[in-house]
């Protein structure tokens, strides 16, 4: 059974690991929530980095 990937550069939808613009086609899905999340650490660091080269902070 396929599941359902989108591609981050133009945003379409599709079953197979390439989109049409030849791009690789990613899971929409968000990680399943874990409380012993190893992780976490590294993507609020990441995620604050964003936003303040956005200017939101």
């Amino acid at each position: 059974m396929k599941n359902i990937k989108k591609c981050p550069a133009c945003s379409k939808y599709t079953l197979s690991e390439k989109c049409s613009c030849k791009k690789k086609a990613v899971s929409p899905k968000p990680p399943k929530f874990s409380p012993e999340d190893k992780y976490a650490k590294y993507r609020r660091k990441a995620k604050r980095e964003e936003w303040e080269k956005k200017g939101y902070l």
